[in-house]
C-alpha cells in the first residue's frame, strides 16, 4: 500500500502539471472504487486547479467550486500522459487538462477513491477526525505523551493510529521505533516522555528521508516518473528477519502485531 511518503512523492510529481491548469473534461470509465465516484465530479469540468495538498494519504486539489479528493488505495497510481495514450485495463478516471495533458488514476484493486467535496474539505467525514501531520508543527512530544497516557496498547499500535498521528504506516513505525530504541511491544503508557521525544524526532526523520528518496518501493507502487522509490535500500529492520542488526549485530526478529509484521532488534530496542 502506498504510504505517506509515496503519496507525498506522487503529489509533488503531478502538482506542477495540474496547478494553474483548467480541467476540460472528466472521464469516468469505472465508478466502482472504494466509494462510488459521484456524478458531481463532473462539476470539476471548466474549473482551474488552484492548489494541491496532502492530508494523511489523501490528495486534495482545490478549485473555486470545490475540492477533488484522490486516494491511491492499495495499489493505485497517478500518471500524466498524452490523451491519446492507450487506456490500460484499470485506468478508471482521467482529467483532460487545457495544457493538452491528461491525469489518469490507475487502480487494479479499486480500493482508491475519487470524490468531489463542496465546502470546507477539513470537515469531510474522511478528514475531520484525523490526527496531526507527522511533519507538521502540531505533532509534538506533548501531544504524543497525552495520547499515550494510560494506554496499555503497544506503542507501535498507538503511533499507527490515525487519530493520534497520520501517515505512520507499518514500515515507518518499525523503522522509527528502532531509531528511538523502543521495543515495539512496550505499552504506550509506560514509554517515558524523554523516550517519546526521541520517537517524535525519529518519526519525522524517517518520513522526511523517505520523501527525499522518492518513497519506499512497495509491491506495484511506482512514483510519478514510473520509477520505483529507493528508500527500501536503507531500511534498518523492516523485512530483515534473521539478518544482523546494522548497529549491534544481533539477529532482527519478526513478530505479528495487529495482523501486521513488526521487525525489531532485541538488543537495541527495550
Amino acid at each position: 500500500m502506498p504510504e505517506l511518503p509515496e503519496v507525498e512523492t506522487t503529489l509533488r510529481g503531478v502538482s506542477p502539471h495540474l496547478i494553474g491548469k483548467r480541467v476540460r473534461e472528466v472521464i469516468v470509465r469505472d465508478k466502482r472504487l472504494r466509494w462510488p465516484v459521484p456524478d458531481t465530479i463532473h462539476e470539476l469540468e471548466g474549473c482551474r486547479i488552484d492548489s494541491g495538498v496532502r492530508r494523511a494519504k489523501y490528495m486534495l486539489f482545490g478549485t473555486a467550486k470545490g475540492t477533488l479528493l484522490l486516494h491511491l488505495g492499495m495499489s493505485g497510481n497517478l500518471r500524466i500522459l498524452p490523451p491519446d495514450t492507450p487506456w490500460r485495463k484499470h485506468d478508471h478516471l482521467a482529467l483532460t487538462l487545457d495544457s493538452g495533458k491528461q491525469l489518469r488514476l490507475h487502480d487494479p484493486r479499486r480500493f482508491g477513491a475519487a470524490l468531489w467535496i463542496q465546502g470546507n474539505p477539513a470537515e469531510h467525514a474522511l478528514l475531520r477526525e484525523l490526527g496531526p501531520e507527522p511533519l507538521g508543527d502540531d505533532f509534538t512530544t506533548a501531544q504524543l505523551h497525552t495520547a499515550c497516557q494510560g494506554k496499555t496498547a503497544a506503542i507501535k499500535q498507538v503511533i499507527m493510529d490515525a487519530h493520534v498521528v497520520v501517515g505512520v504506516g507499518n514500515i515507518y513505525a518499525s523503522e522509527a521505533l528502532f531509531m528511538a530504541g523502543i521495543d515495539p511491544r512496550k505499552p504506550a503508557g509506560k514509554v517515558t516522555r524523554p523516550r517519546l521525544e526521541k520517537l517524535v524526532a525519529a518519526i519525522r526523520e524517517v518520513l522526511a528521508a523517505s520523501i527525499e528518496m522518492g518513497g519506499t518501493t512497495l509491491r506495484d507502487f511506482l512514483n510519478e516518473s514510473g520509477e520505483p522509490g529507493y528508500f527500501a535500500q536503507t531500511l534498518r529492520v523492516y523485512d530483515r528477519e534473521g539478518e544482523p542488526c546494522r548497529v549491534c549485530g544481533a539477529r532482527i526478529r519478526r513478530i505479528v502485531q495487529g495482523q501486521r509484521s513488526t521487525f525489531y532488534c532485541p538488543k537495541c530496542q527495550r
